[in-house]
């Protein structure tokens, strides 16, 4: 095979023809614990190159760019929020083309080039405009990778995409609790450009495990023949049992020698099933030719998958994706609302430098840990109570953040305990509602079996997800940077709160339950059974 085959056997994943030899170390490389490794190694690559300059920003627009101090937290917004419309706006058309792909390994290499361009321009860009551009780029990155990523998890994780989205958690929150206080310290420490070095590392090995991975449905090309091929060869060695037995009907064959035909008459004493072939002397045989006819058609033709237009009307007009989209968008906006502000409170009430405004991050991301089992939860009892407690948990606490204003030993320690339980509660509000995209999505297709073709729209289903994050994205830095601007930070902090109860209220009336997701099964299944 030469070097074109090759390449694009690599890349693809495709076979070429029978005689091409599988990838080396390909059960390793096709493994579900390395297909999970790789693509939460993708999702953190993202949020910590997003997280890595989150408490730079501040300290270095008016260094690196020349930036004035009045207009730092105006830019800041602005720099968050160019990520989150790049998102919002990419996020759809990477979702179809993961579900239309013939493989979901191709976006994610996509990605790569979108990514390595905006390192580069985030990195040496020296003006508003190329950092603008550089974080487009990076949201670009995102749509791709969060939409082909989590449809992959859950085509590598079928049956647990809670526990699937749970790991997932684990990547965000990893990446939101280094990257602040790395990119802190290391500016702090090095300059702005070391900060970046440590960016070029991690997107390095990134591409590599990338590169390496194999998806299941790619190594079941090697993996299947090797299978069959050593189940042909335990038969040969095997006697043909069924070919030294005469075929034999039970309504056409003698009981007695079993060689000579006869025929079957019906007994008026017993019922007869309705499987039987006869007909039934009460009905033309061209009525119960018909009837055959179109019970063999409905049994034998598949469901014609929907169009893509079709398949994001057949989501968008379910209220629990829906109820599922406002929550994540409620919770991204909390979320990402803190990262454009909670710097500079810091710095201004507690006259703290980047390194410990970065570790204060951990107090809010560390709980992130336990999102495993929280999704675990949802895999076993729903989305709609794990997701409702952190809503309602989160209420009260981002009211309770008002009271922080001085700069003493108490108000600090009231801080962090404050952020590590609304950490908690926001893990609550995250991966449940993560789960549950998956959830309407699998009872759609046992309500509409085929609508979304052989792979699903879990991509689709994904994209939507990062739609609502982006716009959550938008939403949050604005939200919070203005009205801390206009107001302070006691009126932020209240006013998130009623857009937590908000989404609170959302979650009890339109997210399914437990017994409801599971009773969401195709009711044509019934059509087929028949009444004795």
């Amino acid at each position: 095979m030469g070097f074109y085959s090759q390449a694009r056997q690599f890349f693809s994943g495709t076979r070429k023809d029978s005689a091409c030899k599988p990838p080396f170390f390909l059960s390793v490389r096709s493994s579900t614990t390395f297909i999970l490794l790789t693509v939460n190694l993708a999702f953190f690559t993202d949020i910590f190159f997003y997280g890595l300059i989150v408490p730079v920003i501040p300290f270095s627009l008016t260094v690196q760019v020349g930036i004035p101090e009045d207009q730092v937290q105006h830019w800041t917004s602005i720099l968050l929020a160019c990520y989150s419309v790049a998102i919002f706006v990419g996020a759809p058309f990477a979702g179809i083309y993961a579900d239309h792909s013939s493989s979901r390994r191709w976006p994610l290499l996509i990605g790569l080039i979108a990514l390595a361009a905006s390192t580069l321009l985030l990195c040496f860009g020296n003006s508003i405009g190329l950092l603008v551009l550089g974080r487009i780029l990076q949201g670009i990155t995102a749509a791709v990778v969060w939409s082909a990523g989590c449809a992959l998890l859950v085509d590598t994780m079928q049956g647990a995409a809670g526990v699937a989205m749970g790991y997932v958690g684990i990547s965000m929150s990893v990446g939101l609790l280094v990257a602040p206080v790395i990119g802190g310290a290391v500016y702090s420490a090095a300059g702005y450009f070391a900060v970046y070095y440590i960016a070029f590392g991690v997107v390095l090995v990134d591409i590599l495990l990338r590169l390496l991975m194999v998806e299941k449905k790619v190594a079941r090309q090697w993996i299947d023949e090797d299978e069959s091929s050593d189940s042909s060869r335990t038969g040969a060695n095997q006697p043909d049992v069924e070919a030294a037995i005469p075929p034999t009907t039970p309504d056409r064959a003698n009981p007695q020698n079993g060689s000579e035909p006869i025929e079957t008459h019906v007994s008026t004493s017993e019922p007869v099933s309705i499987c039987q072939s006869q007909p039934q002397q009460n009905e033309p045989r061209e009525k119960q030719a018909e009837a055959e006819d179109a019970a063999n058609q409905n049994a034998t033709t598949p469901i014609e998958p929907a169009g893509m237009k079709r398949q994001a009307m057949v989501l968008l007009k379910s209220p629990r994706l829906l109820g599922a989209l406002f929550g994540l968008l409620v919770q991204a906006s909390i979320m990402l609302g803190f990262d454009a502000t909670l710097a500079l409170f810091v710095q201004s009430t507690f006259d703290w430098n980047s390194t410990a405004a970065g570790i204060l991050f951990l107090a809010l991301f560390l709980p992130g840990f336990l999102s495993p089992l929280i999704g675990w939860t949802s895999d076993r009892y729903g989305a709609k109570w794990p997701a409702l407690f952190g809503f309602c948990l989160s209420v009260p606490l981002l009211v309770c953040l008002r009271f922080v204003t001085e700069n003493t030993i108490q108000h600090k320690i009231l801080l962090g305990f404050l952020l590590a339980l609304l950490g908690t509660s926001l893990a609550f509000a995250n991966v449940p509602l993560m789960a549950e995209i998956t959830y309407v999505i699998e009872a759609k297709m046992a309500e509409q079996p085929g609508v979304f073709g052989k792979n699903g729209a879990y991509g689709l289903g994904y994209g939507l997800f990062n739609v609502a994050w982006a716009l959550g994205g938008v939403i949050g830095p604005l939200w919070t940077g203005y009205v801390v601007n206009s107001a302070g930070w006691g009126t932020m902090t209240w006013s998130i709160a009623i857009w937590a109860a908000i989404g609170a209220v959302v979650i009890f009336i339109w997210i399914g339950e437990k017994g409801k997701k599971s009773s969401e099964t195709d009711p044509s299944q019934n059509e087929g059974v028949v009444n004795q």
